[in-house]
């Protein structure tokens, strides 16, 4: 039961709700239009949620190997650095992991595509192949990016535009463009989440050479850019409300804005990294309280 529980804590429940907020926003858009699919919309889901568990197991991998997960972080202890599962025990966990996600994306564009459209199965066959490098060379290896500043390109690309505007090509097999200004908005805010996190261990992982986004901004940039990011979400989704605008309904997520703003205001006043912590939690939910209010306003 020790181990299982070592195991469900590496998976990081909390971040699952963020993961799925994309998939909300892609498929209620497209169910407003007159596309909806149960099939594609849990395949998508299940995709979405592999993923992200592989990311939290390949970052826990990463940065256990590399030593950057130590004594000095602030967050709460991982699986490898508490010793609860060893090295050869994660990765093993991160290959099953990947096999499992590549085979629920494989259905999911069977799913929508079938067998005619060949094009669109292949371009969205490397998303979800590259889907799954990214998530594991984020921390992993030599020339794992995430130690260079680019996690939060990865997080933005493949939790927003592709989150969103992925789903939402697939049940619908063509673009509207419009769809980019909520994928860029969820991206934003899952950028967010990662830049939190990061000024949260600032000081340890520059110390360990792991130079984020935050460590290379400093204290002062790294608020700035998470000012830019969640405000700039909130533009976004606002000016994609006031084009599609049918009824007060579909303004409802407003009250998400709420808590965005208020976390705004104790990142902006905040002095102590530790306290961050918590904000992370208060980001993820918000994020997926939106997207959540969202759907329901495109769909009813």
């Amino acid at each position: 039961m020790k181990k299982i529980n070592s195991w469900v804590n590496a998976a990081r429940l909390r971040t699952l709700p963020l993961s799925i907020s994309g998939i909300l926003v892609g498929s209620t858009i497209a169910a407003q239009q007159g596309y909806f699919s149960l099939g594609i919309f849990s395949l998508a889901l299940a995709t979405t949620l592999g993923l992200q568990v592989l990311s939290n197991f390949a970052n826990d991998y990463g940065d256990g190997v590399k030593g950057t997960d130590n004594d000095e972080r602030i967050g709460p202890q991982r699986a490898i650095q508490s010793g609860l599962i060893t090295h050869s025990e994660m990765k093993t966990g991160i290959i099953l992991t990947s096999i499992i996600t590549l085979i629920l994306a494989v259905c999911l564009i069977y799913a929508s595509f079938g067998r005619e459209n060949f094009l669109y199965s292949l371009i969205f066959m490397v998303l979800g192949v590259a889907s799954i490098v990214a998530a594991i060379k984020y921390t992993v290896g030599n020339s794992a990016y995430g130690y260079r500043g680019l996690g939060d390109i990865f997080v933005f690309i493949f939790f927003g535009i592709v989150a969103v505007f992925g789903s939402f090509f697939l049940y619908v097999n063509d673009f509207d463009w419009a769809v980019l200004m909520p994928a860029a908005a969820i991206g934003f805010l899952s950028a967010g989440v990662l830049n939190l996190n990061n000024m949260r261990d600032r000081v340890p992982d520059e110390k360990s050479g792991k130079m984020t986004l935050a460590v290379k901004l400093g204290e002062k940039g790294a608020k700035a850019y998470h000012y830019f990011l969640i405000i700039g979400a909130i533009l976004l989704m606002a000016a994609y409300s006031a084009l599609v605008f049918e009824g007060w309904d579909d303004i409802v997520f407003y009250l998400a804005f709420i808590p965005l703003v208020l976390h705004l205001k104790r990142v902006m006043q905040n002095e102590s990294p530790a306290l961050l912590d918590p904000e992370l939690k208060v980001l993820a939910l918000s994020t997926f309280a939106l997207s959540l209010l969202f759907g329901l306003g495109q769909v009813f």
